[in-house]
């Protein structure tokens, strides 16, 4: 974000003490608190939607979430030659550490707090968000895995790295496709029964700030009406994969989730079709598809050799998510 950026700020209806770069951004403490400027790209109608949901999201039990300011004039961005600003509530803290034990039980009890105060049917109906079903997004990673592996078979002259996904194909791709078939009439009934229920969508540990005993969640760009569990599997698939699928550690993490929000069975269900979904395999693929094939990095080998060898830990984990449903 360019400094020239600052000058935007006289759009705003605040005393500025002092402001410095923050990533992509421009911090700067106020006499109303800290307040963040960001660039904005996406539609007028998605913020102001957005704007809605963490104003009902505050005033239904989680305070702790951005809010979005507007300028004197009661517009939602502005703008200058070099871009479009939207000006947000921040505060001070720390990303989540989720090598931290205290760090990650903190954050996933909050999780489970502000999905309770994300049940917003009549924001949704007001604002007509559509429901977004994992159906879908597993029929198209499918697809794509489908077309990779024709492209991979026909390739001529194959480097290690392709004969090593080559060889690993079938089972991944035998796999996603068990899941997909499972889970597609899973899915198409659940939608309805989980509909009222907005999701953060984008649920990293780097959209979450510590501060004491508070958890303080950002960036909502990426909203949707979707079953909690999505935030919560997207969360719990890093740790996992960080800590090599350990049941123990697994455990703790829901444990940790249900102190405030306990799971129904069908929750339970459409969780272990998330996780059994080899999703990491669908990023090596994606990866490897997208960049220039003539040289593959040695990270997405070593990713590969890593998902293989903990395979039959997530496995273990799986059977204990099937045991609870």
């Amino acid at each position: 974000m360019n400094d020239r950026a600052v000058a935007v700020l006289e759009n705003y209806d605040m005393e500025v003490l002092r402001t410095w770069k923050g990533r992509s951004s421009i911090l700067m403490e106020t006499t109303e608190g800290l307040r963040v400027l960001k660039e904005y790209n996406g539609p007028l109608e998605k913020l102001q939607v957005q704007k809605e949901i963490l104003k009902a999201i505050a005033e239904n039990g989680y305070p702790n979430v951005e809010q979005i300011f507007l300028t004197k004039e009661g517009e939602y961005t502005c703008s200058d030659y070099d871009g479009t600003y939207v000006l947000k509530s921040i505060w001070s803290g720390r990303e989540c550490n989720i090598k931290e034990e205290m760090d990650c039980g903190q954050m996933l009890e909050n999780m489970a707090k502000l999905h309770k105060s994300m049940y917003l049917p009549e924001v949704i109906k007001q604002n007509e968000i559509k429901p977004q079903s994992a159906f879908t997004e597993l029929e198209k990673h499918t697809r794509e895995l489908r077309k990779v592996r024709k492209f991979l078979t026909k390739r001529s002259q194959k480097n290690t790295f392709e004969l090593a996904l080559l060889k690993n194909y079938d089972f991944f791709y035998e796999k996603a496709c068990k899941v997909w078939e499972e889970g597609k009439l899973f899915f198409a009934g659940a939608q309805n029964r989980w509909s009222g229920y907005l999701c953060h969508g984008d649920m990293q540990h780097h959209n979450a700030l510590l501060n004491e005993n508070q958890v303080y969640f950002l960036n909502f760009e990426k909203y949707c009406q979707e079953n909690p569990t999505k935030d919560l599997v997207l969360f719990l698939r890093k740790i996992m994969e960080k800590n090599n699928w350990s049941l123990q550690i697994g455990q703790q993490v829901l444990e940790w989730y249900q102190k405030e929000r306990p799971l129904a069975k069908e929750e339970w269900m459409g969780m272990y079709y998330r996780l059994a979904y080899p999703e990491k395999f669908w990023k090596i693929v994606n990866f490897y598809y997208n960049s220039g094939k003539s040289w593959i990095p040695e990270r997405n080998g070593e990713k590969l050799d890593k998902l293989l060898t903990q395979e039959s830990q997530k496995e273990i984990f799986l059977e204990w998510i099937l045991q609870k449903i």
